[in-house]
């Protein structure tokens, strides 16, 4: 199959460096939305690229795990990259790779995180991972309004 790509832009009221200073502290992100349940580091150190952690998440209801690893992280340009490794979406997608950068508004306040998911299916029966780019805005609002509420 052919690698595929897609993407969706959420328009958050927080700051871009205070929106990815918190995500890029992963063991955090628990405490800001219901959708991910907890974060263990299972090889590396926190934060640090080639560090794989597995995620336990609520998606569509039920409890999940994804163990993925960082692939990238750049401070400067806000951006996260996690490749995944083991869970229910290797089952289906041969490879996965999230990236998240966060951009601030020029001339307003607030910033745009934009989430892309690069993917190759395992075949045509497939579905596209839209589940996935939506349970990333879901937990992208729920981790905005932690730290709004934080201020």
């Amino acid at each position: 199959m052919v690698k595929e790509e897609i993407e969706v832009d959420v328009e958050i009221k927080s700051p871009a460096n205070k929106f990815h200073m918190f995500v890029g502290r992963l063991q955090h992100v628990p405490k800001a939305t219901r959708y991910i349940q907890g974060c263990d580091l299972l090889e590396g150190d926190w934060g640090m690229v080639g560090s794989i952690v597995l995620w336990k998440l609520l998606f569509d209801g039920e409890a999940r795990v994804s163990k993925d690893r960082i692939e990238a992280m750049d401070f400067e340009k806000k951006m996260i990259q996690w490749r995944v490794l083991e869970g229910p979406l290797k089952t289906v997608y041969n490879s996965l790779l999230k990236t998240m950068k966060v951009s601030p508004n020029h001339g307003g306040p607030g910033s745009t995180v934009k989430w892309n998911v690069k993917y190759e299916r395992i075949d045509e029966n497939v579905a596209h991972p839209e589940r996935l780019l939506q349970f990333l805005v879901e937990v992208t609002k729920q981790v905005d309004g932690y730290l709004l509420s934080e201020e």
